[in-house]
């Protein structure tokens, strides 16, 4: 059997297509297989950030269906980054560049886009359902039953935030330099993952530095992830957030920019009467592939794996180290 490591913007997972197997890992399976193949001290390659698991899909108009397995085994209800690579596999799997690929909570639409640089492939996707309700994320606050742009002093009080789902929920500020430099991000961001009376099931935070028109640099603390290099949500999140809120510097239907710890992204955000949807752009790297017999993926061991590594990684930190050097940050964990 074998399965790939991958990364959109160094946002890294292992993609599992359970087609290919004879029986399919449960879902308990997988979580045992995740938090150990993830864990970068008894795991492999240094860990990742979840598995990506492909299936059939229980929808018509889909091509196929992804999972999102997070690092703690917690599932994640979408996933922008894993979804462009799992888009360039099932491009490569059928020999097709257009498509819907169903997930959690929608069946979205993903294409082949414009390599950014020499063998760094590049897929667009759409993310959405997009809601402000304050049930979506889910979080309580009795004075708001949605936030654009609004204070909280309970969390941090000189800051703004926005609450939107995407559908996975995002908790957004726009910050100064030097605050996005701060512990300010991991402090909140461990705070609202751990039991609390705002956030009851967690949320994805990220802080958001306007660079200029239509650009930003996004840092995010990933639920059940922690830190990440980059979040695809997160980043459709933030741009949504800034055509909304600085509609002087960002604008719908235009291509906004977004650096990131692991390089950079595009998007593009839609409004269409009071719903809202977003296009993210991005690579969509293989690192490795690994061989593995059924039985160890099914007992979770990683003692007898062949591991070929590709020249993709390379070709995409060319690319990355031809980008602005926007934020020189060390982000205190």
């Amino acid at each position: 059997m074998q399965i790939d490591k991958v990364h959109g913007s160094e946002n890294h997972f292992f993609l599992l297509d359970q087609t290919q197997l004879q029986t399919k890992l449960s879902d308990q399976e997988l979580i045992n297989f995740t938090t150990k193949i993830t864990d970068p001290k008894t795991g492999l390659l240094q860990g990742a950030d979840g598995v990506l698991v492909v299936d059939e899909p229980t929808h018509q108009d889909a091509l196929a269906q992804m999972r999102v397995i997070n690092a703690d085994g917690s599932e994640a209800s979408m996933c922008g980054n894993g979804l462009r690579t799992v888009s360039r596999y099932l491009a490569k799997k059928f020999q097709v560049d257009q498509f819907k690929v169903q997930t959690l909570n929608a069946d979205l639409k993903v294409s082949k886009a414009a390599d950014f640089a020499p063998n760094v492939p590049a897929f667009s996707v759409e993310i959405s359902p997009v809601s402000f309700a304050a049930e979506s994320l889910p979080f309580h606050n009795p004075e708001h039953q949605q936030l654009v742009n609004e204070t909280w002093p309970e969390l941090l009080p000189e800051l703004k935030f926005t609450a939107v789902a995407v559908p996975n929920p995002h908790l957004i500020s726009f910050v100064s330099a030097d605050e996005l430099a701060s512990s300010d991000l991991g402090t909140l961001g461990k705070r609202l993952n751990q039991p609390n009376p705002y956030f009851p099931d967690g949320v994805n935070v990220s802080f958001a530095q306007i660079l200029g028109q239509n650009e930003l640099f996004v840092r995010t603390f990933e639920r059940g992830v922690g830190f990440t290099n980059a979040c695809g949500t997160g980043m459709s999140a933030t741009s949504l957030a800034f055509a909304l809120t600085h509609p002087d510097k960002g604008q719908f239907d235009q291509e906004i920019t977004v650096y990131n710890p692991g390089g950079m992204v595009k998007t593009n955000v839609h409004k269409n009467d009071t719903n809202y949807d977003i296009d993210l752009i991005g690579n969509a790297t293989v690192t490795h592939h690994l061989e593995i017999s059924e039985a160890d993926l099914h007992a979770a061991k990683l003692n007898d794996v062949k591991i070929t590594q590709t020249d993709e990684e390379t070709s995409y930190l060319q690319f990355v180290d031809q980008l602005p050097k926007i934020n020189d940050i060390s982000v205190k964990m």
